[in-house]
């Protein structure tokens, strides 16, 4: 049988998260607190989508770095088990493998600790492979604003490379860290054809107080399609022909809501890869982002195949 050939490349961090579950500041007083299932699984939002893509069936790239140590083979092993595909220069001497201890709030909010000398935020613009791969049709930068050498010019330049090559752009995001604004991020964003942030990523980002003002603000860069996660109220759709609020999977209950944004993106873009329209995206985004919140996890919530 022959090397499967990539139908989704996603580009971004992969790491080992020990998720802690209930958390509570009481540790700090008694010096041990007995949490109701403390676990290790994979993380970060390219693994976690790439993880959940392959588990639906997609042969996933995953552009990444991750440190020859044994948190990496960990990955690695991984990596191999579900199927996706990893750069072979991916794995780096010197580079120690982000682990982030995950706080579990009772009510599925996080609290997170960090590595800042860990593989996490250690992706440069040499690390991703141009021109992409023919056979995908789809390349999706799983989080803009988690590399500090990955700036605007950068993700210019490589949604200009994807786009002239005929790929389906889309992107994800985090919280802007260094003050960006919309207009900062406009060459980049004029190259994306669907650009999923979350309410507060979306609000931080743009200055607006209404997430339909932050949609219309993120539209005026050039992007073609903005899908903002609202979490329990669902997502709203917008493009400069329509605009709708599609709400929420109902009877959810919310145990973890680690990975539920990387499962709703990754569901969207399944679904956008099966050619279905933009509602059907968004709708079975809502189902999968709904199914991981239900799970501790980032992608527990669905098995591997056997």
């Amino acid at each position: 049988m022959g090397k499967k050939e990539a139908e989704i490349i996603i580009i971004g961090a992969a790491i080992i998260d020990i998720l802690v579950r209930p958390a509570d500041e009481a540790v700090f007083r008694t010096g041990s607190y007995p949490a109701e299932d403390i676990r290790m699984s994979t993380g970060a939002d390219a693994l976690n989508e790439a993880t959940v893509l392959a588990r639906l069936g997609k042969t996933v790239l995953l552009d990444t770095v991750i440190g020859s140590d044994h948190a990496g083979q960990y990955l690695l092993e991984h990596c191999n088990r579900e199927g996706i595909l990893l750069s072979p220069d991916c794995l780096r001497d010197g580079m120690t493998t982000g682990v982030n201890v995950v706080l579990v709030q009772p009510d599925g909010r996080r609290s997170f600790l960090t590595n800042e000398r860990g593989s996490l935020r250690q992706l440069c613009p040499n690390d991703i492979h141009l021109p992409f791969p023919v056979s995908a049709k789809i390349v999706c930068f799983a989080s803009i604003f988690v590399f500090p050498q990955i700036r605007a010019k950068d993700l210019r330049h490589i949604f200009a490379c994807a786009k002239h090559q005929g790929k389906i752009v889309c992107a994800d995001m985090t919280k802007c860290k260094n003050h960006e604004t919309a207009e900062d991020m406009a060459e980049a964003f004029s190259y994306v054809d669907y650009l999923l942030p979350n309410e507060e990523e979306a609000l931080l980002l743009t200055g607006k107080s209404t997430v339909t003002e932050a949609a219309k603000a993120l539209l005026r860069t050039g992007v073609k399609n903005v899908i903002i996660k609202c979490g329990a109220k669902g997502c709203l759709v917008t493009n400069h022909c329509e605009a709708y609020l599609l709400p929420a999977e109902a009877g959810v209950t919310c145990i973890d809501t680690t990975g539920a944004g990387d499962s709703f993106a990754a569901g969207f873009l399944f679904a956008l890869s099966e050619g279905r329209t933009l509602r059907e995206c968004a709708q079975y985004a809502n189902e999968c982002g709904a199914k991981a919140v239900g799970v501790i996890g980032a992608s527990d919530w669905i098995p591997q195949p056997h």
